[in-house]
């Protein structure tokens, strides 16, 4: 299992307890009233709208609550401005972190988010300090179901996708940013269920961490995402299998 799958396995076990108590919708409404204010509130015109529609829709958002973001968002009802910001930061063993928030205040968020590094080991760096450790990549994952691995290289690779991982119940599907959103399309029109499309910092290199380390890295991780602001956390951890199994 790559680091990259490693980590989205504990992911998709985070969104589901997320969603459990709320916290995913809220940052699927964030992401919603951002696209809409920035693009505009009509999903066909506005491919990140569309995709965070599509998300939202996935994880079952009621349309109320959709059509509700997108017209605070574009003024037809009142709303909060929301800024997006990424933090730069190092963990325990000097595992590199990204931190994406939304805000409406920025002052509070970079103060907790220091905080939170600096409660767990870790410390803050400066813009740019490990964002080049980093590529932008699409991220795409479906359930298993009942398609094998050849299945889905059929659609994916003439498509333009990068890689593909099979893990035990779900396919996580890479592109570059060009090819994102032919591969989308290409299993859309398959037929297939996406779970999950969403464009993210991918670690150009993992490092390997073990023991205590990954269990302080782990912490760090999950305080961050903990944070109402935070929207998405990514390291270039490659963790222990037996603390990704504890976990999943």
């Amino acid at each position: 299992m790559s680091g990259h799958s490693k980590w989205s396995t504990i992911k998709r076990k985070k969104g589901a307890q997320d969603a459990k108590r709320g916290k995913l919708f809220t940052k699927l409404i964030k992401e919603i009233t951002i696209a809409a204010r920035e693009g505009g509130g009509d999903p066909n015109t506005n491919p990140r709208l569309r995709l965070a529609v599509d998300n939202a829709k996935a994880a079952n958002m009621p349309a109320d609550n959709i059509d509700r973001a997108i017209k605070k968002a574009t003024g037809e009802l009142e709303g909060v401005t929301y800024y997006e910001l990424t933090y730069e930061g190092y963990g325990p063993g000097g595992i590199a972190i990204l931190v994406e928030v939304a805000t409406d205040n920025k002052n509070r968020t970079v103060a907790d988010i220091r905080h939170i590094f600096s409660k767990y080991g870790g410390s803050m760096g400066e813009t740019g300090s490990v964002a080049w450790m980093f590529d932008r990549k699409g991220v795409i994952t479906l359930p298993a179901q009942d398609k094998t691995e050849d299945d889905i290289l059929d659609i994916v690779l003439e498509a333009g996708a990068e890689d593909l991982q099979t893990e035990e119940d779900f396919f996580e599907i890479q592109t570059d940013l060009e090819n994102f959103e032919p591969v989308r399309k290409a299993l859309v029109a398959a037929g297939l269920n996406i779970e999950n499309a969403s464009l993210q910092w991918i670690a150009k290199n993992t490092v390997e961490i073990k023991d205590e380390t990954a269990e302080k890295v782990m912490k760090l991780i999950d305080a961050l995402e903990d944070n109402d602001d935070v929207q998405n956390v990514y390291s270039n951890a490659d963790f222990d299998e037996d603390l990704i199994n504890q976990r999943t």
